[in-house]
């Protein structure tokens, strides 16, 4: 008796401790995807105010939110277009690898720009646009570099695909338009009643 009770202890501890770990990894998960769900919400809303203010600050200001708008579009299409296309091809690791580099350079050079759009004193701003459009045209000249190849390759990835699907097509076709009869089998040979002698 004193064993079963023992063996319904152990069996309740088991479960018990089950259940804490997937509640505790349950509340971790939905943290996680608060947390995530709430910087995407806050970069939709920056987003919709950057295209509000690209047409209601005028000057300078004008430029530097048309410059934020282009730099986050270019990195968010090429990391799009890397996405969809890194499941077909695993090659483009490394131009992924390249991309988050790139996007670093991006959110520091977005950091400045958004410093920069408050700025009070327009003789600064008109100052120091210049060498932060050069650097904007850069990041974004070589994401769009990134995202075309990629899809020059998925593109030549699928040509060619195509390409030996159509030969093997053909082939296959070729093979069932050359086909020989095949010739009836010929009448079996009826026995020959035999007489009474065998003949």
């Amino acid at each position: 008796m004193e064993t079963a009770g023992v063996i319904v202890l152990v069996l309740f501890l088991v479960f018990l401790t089950l259940a804490v770990v997937a509640t505790v990894r349950t509340v971790r998960a939905v943290k996680h995807g608060v947390r995530r769900s709430g910087a995407q919400a806050r970069r939709v809303m920056e987003d919709g105010r950057l295209r509000a203010r690209r047409y209601t600050v005028p000057g300078p200001a004008r430029d530097v939110v048309r410059l934020r708008l282009e730099l986050r579009t270019s990195i968010d299409s090429t990391y799009r277009a890397l996405e969809a296309s890194r499941g077909d091809d695993p090659s483009l690791t490394e131009a992924a690898a390249l991309l988050d580099r790139l996007s670093e350079h991006a959110g520091a050079l977005d950091a400045e720009l958004k410093l920069l759009e408050l700025e009070p004193d327009r003789g600064r701003l008109a100052t120091r646009l210049p060498s932060l459009t050069d650097r904007a045209h850069r990041i974004t000249h070589s994401a769009d570099a990134l995202r075309w190849a990629a899809q020059d390759r998925a593109h030549r990835f699928a040509d060619d695909d195509l390409a030996a699907l159509t030969r093997d097509i053909d082939l296959e076709a070729g093979a069932l338009r050359h086909w020989a009869p095949v010739d009836p089998p010929a009448d079996p040979p009826t026995p020959h009643k035999l007489g009474p002698a065998g003949l």
